[in-house]
């Protein structure tokens, strides 16, 4: 059941960066930001059963709870750049705040942070 739950939140992950930059640059369109909504809801249904699993497991996972706070500060920086591109608006700042979170989720998640 971990695996499952793995595999799709791993998945979920790549392709959200791919619907990010589809809907970065083709912003005209609302058909990739609806399915990048989409895919949100799988990773965060994914991460919370990867946590509840270690839980009932017998392990507390406090760094992926870490975790899945900044993946959800992340979601919000993405649909920042997206709507921030709509108005045409700068989104400078938070591409630098998505290129660091995004390396944070994906040291913790590959555990090469690990406490």
């Amino acid at each position: 059941m971990y695996n499952i739950f793995y595999q799709s939140h791993a998945g979920s992950w790549a392709i959200l960066v791919l619907l990010l930059f589809v809907s970065f640059f083709a912003y005209k369109q609302n058909i990739s930001l609806m399915i990048q909504r989409l895919f949100y809801l799988i990773m965060i249904i994914s991460g919370a059963g990867m946590i509840v699993l270690q839980f009932t497991m017998g392990s507390f996972p406090l760094l992926y709870i870490f975790k899945g706070i900044i993946a959800i500060a992340l979601i919000g920086v993405m649909e920042m750049i997206v709507g921030r591109r709509k108005r045409s608006e700068s989104t400078k700042t938070h591409w630098i705040a998505f290129a660091a979170l995004l390396l944070i989720v994906l040291l913790i998640g590959y555990d090469v942070i690990s406490f």
